[in-house]
């Protein structure tokens, strides 16, 4: 009888042994997710200072280093489309130490660009939606146009002569404006820049007609009366704007863009790091003096699950897709 039980007791010896050691192999990946972050967190930002993403990352990244006890450092990586940002990213360790906020462009870039050096739907782990931001079309002060009716027959009467800035190819403003051009049937020139903050130089002077651009950084000089606003892209008027018509009241109607703004971490991040971070955003986007100093420059706080924003970004993916192929968008 003990000859035919040694062999079982070695079986439960061996898987009992075989136990303890996934058990301590797993405690330092426990460990490490319950002790991030430890030290500072680089949040790359795919355009310069001054835009939109700017705007909105500062103040977000300062209530989350008084949640998580670290820096939340900005940096700037700006060029082609934001694809440059997106790349490093991508080739990040995936650790919850290196992180970005993406624009729409991200999705939009998936179907503009014919070869992108990353997967956009595989090589990124969503953290957060963060806000959604309005858009509006303005004009500058060598527009003769003082509405879309009247743009729109300038337009007409004199094909590709117009010119439109947007913050860089790829950008909603870049989509925007090919939109537009199409569902009008008119023809104007895109002329891309590194930013909403050149584009708002390019306006001032006079450089070009037109912009298709984020309200943070446009509606101060629409109110000081540098700018001309003509009507904001979205579906319904913008609470920080309730005078500007919409594209629709304008007259053109089928055209409904909204930014947005997402948190992404590169692809193998572990998931109780996705989800600390996904709570944090969520949580300071709840707090009353940040809500009141976002909604300032016209956004509206999100705050999203991973899961949430994973369906988004597809769905963008998709819209996108087909907007680029129907207007014809190229890269300039």
């Amino acid at each position: 009888m003990a000859s035919t039980l040694r062999p079982a007791w070695g079986r439960r010896a061996w898987l009992a042994g075989l136990l303890a050691t996934a058990a301590v192999a797993a405690v330092p990946f426990a460990a490490k997710a319950e002790t991030w972050p430890s030290r500072p967190i680089q949040l790359l930002i795919p355009y310069p200072p001054g835009g939109s993403a700017d705007l909105l990352a500062r103040p977000v990244a300062a209530k989350l280093q008084e949640r998580l006890g670290q820096p939340v450092v900005l940096d700037y990586r700006p060029g082609a489309g934001g694809t440059i940002a997106s790349q490093a990213l991508a080739r990040a360790k995936p650790d919850g130490y290196t992180l970005i906020m993406v624009l729409a462009a991200h999705a939009i870039n998936a179907s503009l660009y014919p070869k992108l050096p990353y997967d956009t739907r595989k090589d990124f782990a969503p953290v957060s939606l963060v806000a959604n931001l309005p858009m509006i079309l303005a004009g500058s002060p060598s527009l003769q146009a003082t509405n879309v009716a009247e743009l729109i027959a300038q337009a007409k009467a004199a094909p590709g002569k117009l010119t439109f800035a947007s913050a860089g190819n790829g950008n909603t403003g870049h989509l925007a404006g090919e939109l537009f051009d199409s569902v009008a049937g008119v023809k104007m020139t895109h002329v891309p820049y590194k930013g909403s903050a050149q584009v708002v130089t390019a306006m001032l002077s006079g450089e070009v007609q037109l912009t298709f651009d984020s309200i943070s950084t446009t509606l101060p000089h629409v109110k000081s009366g540098k700018l001309r606003a003509l009507a904001v892209t979205g579906s319904q008027r913008a609470a920080v704007a309730p005078d500007v018509p919409t594209l629709a009241e304008a007259g053109v109607p089928g055209i409904s863009i909204t930014g947005w703004y997402a948190v992404l971490a590169p692809a193998g991040t572990p998931q109780p790091v996705i989800d600390r971070l996904s709570t944090e955003i969520a949580t300071v986007l709840r707090q009353p003096d940040l809500k009141a100093t976002l909604a300032t420059n016209g956004y509206e706080p999100v705050g999203s699950t991973p899961a949430a924003l994973r369906t988004h970004i597809d769905a963008e993916i998709s819209r996108w897709s087909k907007v680029v192929k129907e207007s014809g968008a190229q890269i300039q």
